[in-house]
Order: C-alpha cells, then structure tokens, then sequence
C-alpha cells in the first residue's frame, strides 16, 4: 500500500484560523495524511477538536505531548512532513519564527522540520507594512521560506487592505504542487 503524502499544518492565532479548518478538510479529502500543531492563541480562535475530527489525529500543542500510541509528535510529525503550512501567519509569529524562538508547539516544529516551509500571512495592513516586520519575513526568506500572501481584500477591521490570508484553496493548490515536488 502506497504511504500517503503528509502536510503538517501550522494554525496561528488570528481570526484567519476558521479557514484553515477548510484547508484540512479539503487536503484530507485529497488523500494527504494531515497533521495539525496550534498555538495557544489559536485556540482561542478554534478548537483543537474542530481539527482532531477533520484529520483523525490529535492536534499538537506542546513540546511536552505524547499521543497514545506513545510517539512523541512534534518529532514524529517534523520527521515525517513532506511540506510544513503556517497558517495564518501573525506578526507575532514571524517574528517567533525569525528569531528562532521555540516557545510553542508551531513554532517549534518550525525549527525542528527539515521540510520546506509554506508561510501564509494575516494582519492588519498597518502591521504588514511595518519595517520590523518586513525584516522578519526577509530573515525567514533567506533561510528558505516561502511566502504565500498576503493579499488585498476586506480585512477583520472591516476595511479593505494589504493583509488578508490567501484564501484555501490556494494554499492548497500550491501544498499540492509542494508534495508532488517532494515525493
């Protein structure tokens, strides 16, 4: 039996969480074997057993967590990811990630995957526009980092701006070509 493509999604802590609940679904039904990390603050956004019962598995959300079957899945999961998705991408959480900061189960995965690295942006316009922020993505660019957004559209300030997720189905769509690229 073939062993199916795995994606490790990466859920930040912004409003922009609903849609990755779709995104699992969708990859699920493409036949990818999906696991999903949170940060705390994700979680205040959408529940970890929204994505337990989409993919059939445990959310990850510490470094610390051990799934029944004993395995340790943050390092399980690095091992194992053809392609890591972080979605949405907070200022805050770029700023973990171009640090190297390891103080939550995303961003650890982060730095212990050797797999490339999808980054999906969301935030206020103003915040995207910052130089500090620009840095962080520049930082994380040169270590390999792919972007994929943001995007002008209506954002939850309730204005139309620079700093919208990409929708779905497009980090879909180019998760698909990722781990056809890597199989």
């Amino acid at each position: 039996m073939a062993v199916k493509p795995r994606v490790l999604l990466g859920v930040g802590g912004g409003v922009a969480a609903y849609k990755v609940a779709y995104l699992a679904s969708r990859l699920v039904q493409d036949g990818i074997d999906v696991r999903v990390a949170m940060t705390p603050r994700a979680l205040e956004f959408v529940g970890a057993a929204t994505f337990e019962g989409l993919t059939g598995r445990p959310v990850i959300r510490s470094s610390t967590q051990i799934d029944a079957d004993g395995s340790v899945p943050h390092i399980e999961s690095a091992r194992a990811a053809q392609v890591y998705c972080i979605a949405p991408a907070t200022a805050g959480l770029l700023a973990r990630l171009a640090n190297g900061a390891a103080d939550d189960a995303v961003a650890l995965l982060a730095l212990t995957c050797r797999c490339p690295l999808l980054l999906c942006p969301a935030m206020n316009d103003a915040m995207w526009t910052t130089a500090v922020v620009q840095a962080n993505c520049e930082a994380l660019r040169r270590r390999g980092a792919e972007f994929l957004g943001p995007v002008a559209g209506h954002l939850a300030e309730g204005y139309d701006a620079v700093g919208r997720m990409v929708e779905p189905t497009r980090i879909r769509d180019r998760l698909l070509q990722l781990v056809a690229g890597a199989s």
